[in-house]
């Protein structure tokens, strides 16, 4: 079974950066496709970003293309979604996401993943 953390959420300001971090915990994630959804408060989880086990294949939804950065240290067992220039639209709660794939495979739906993390909250406000 494996088990994600998120860490790094919090309130920031428009314009601002932030860094989430996710690590499996009991073992490792090398050979799991991982993603980053969002859920806003009355809406539908949605995909945000994902990454291959490789690191060589990555795709980000349109909202986030050119602001956001998703990328993973096997070495040290961890993914990031790194988040700049963020907008109030961004708040939402974060979820790591994980599943078994092959090497430069990618997943962009809710329902292909099957390990989730329990969330870590980004706020954007002034």
């Amino acid at each position: 079974q494996l088990q994600l953390v998120e860490s790094g959420g919090g309130l920031v300001q428009p314009g601002g950066s932030l860094r989430l971090s996710c690590a499996p915990s009991g073992r490792t994630f090398r050979s799991y496709i991982m993603g980053w959804f969002r859920q806003a408060p009355g809406k539908e989880r949605e995909f945000v970003a994902t990454i291959s086990w490789s690191g060589s294949n990555t795709a980000h939804a349109d909202s986030v293309k050119g602001r956001f950065t998703i990328s993973r240290d096997n070495a040290k067992n961890t993914v990031y979604l790194q988040m700049n220039s963020l907008k109030p639209e961004d708040t939402a709660v974060y979820y790591c996401a994980a599943r078994y794939g092959s090497l430069d495979s990618i997943l962009t739906t809710v329902g292909q993943y099957n390990y989730w993390g329990q969330g870590t909250q980004v706020t954007v406000s002034s």
